[in-house]
C-alpha cells in the first residue's frame, strides 16, 4: 500500500469519526430551538436555569451587587439574579412579563450558601398571587418547596401592588 492510499484511508476514517461525533454530540445538547421553557415543574426549572440557560451568567438584580443584605426567611445576604424578560421588566417599570424568572442565592451572615428561591411568572398558572410559580431549592438542588406556596404567596403580598417584588419598584 502505498504512501497517499494509506493517507486517504486515514483521512476518511478521520473524517468519519468527527462526523460521528458531532452527531452524538447533537443528540446529548438539544438545540436552542429544542428547549422549552419548564412550566410549573420543579425539576425542569431547575435544569433549565442550571444546564440550559445558566442563571449565574444572567444580569444581576439592578442596583444591587452580590451579597447585598437580606432578611428572613432568605437570609443575611442575597445575590438575585434575572433572566433578561424580567430585566427588561424592571426596566420598564409596568410590572414582571410573562416568562420573567427571578433567581435569588440565599446565604448566611458568614456567606454560607443555604438555598436558591426562585420566582417565575407564568401566565395563568396563580392569578390571586400575581400569576407566580414559587420554588426553592437545598444546596445539593433538592425541591424543599414549590407551587402556590401558602408562605411565599402570604409575604410577598405584602408588595401586591408592586407585582409581589420586595427588592425594588417594578410598577
Amino acid at each position: 500500500m502505498s504512501l497517499k492510499t494509506l493517507i486517504i484511508i486515514l483521512s476518511f476514517f478521520i473524517t468519519m469519526s468527527i462526523v460521528f461525533s458531532a452527531q452524538a454530540i447533537h443528540k446529548i445538547i438539544p438545540s436552542e430551538s429544542t428547549i422549552t421553557e419548564p412550566g410549573a415543574d420543579p425539576e425542569k426549572l431547575l435544569e433549565y436555569i442550571t444546564t440550559y440557560y445558566p442563571y449565574r451568567l444572567w444580569s444581576l438584580w439592578p442596583n444591587k451587587g452580590k451579597l447585598y443584605k437580606g432578611t428572613e426567611p432568605h437570609g443575611a445576604l442575597l445575590t438575585t439574579f434575572v433572566n433578561d424578560t424580567a430585566l427588561d421588566s424592571i426596566k420598564k417599570k409596568k410590572g414582571m412579563q410573562d416568562g420573567s424568572i427571578i433567581v435569588k442565592e440565599n446565604y448566611t451572615a458568614d456567606k454560607k450558601f443555604i438555598s436558591l428561591s426562585i420566582m417565575y411568572k407564568i401566565k395563568g398558572y396563580n392569578p390571586e398571587g400575581g400569576d407566580w410559580f414559587w420554588a426553592k431549592y437545598s444546596p445539593d438542588g433538592k425541591t424543599e418547596a414549590y407551587g402556590k406556596v401558602k408562605g411565599c404567596i402570604a409575604c410577598h403580598s405584602q408588595k401586591k401592588d408592586n407585582d409581589f417584588i420586595f427588592i425594588s419598584p417594578v410598577k
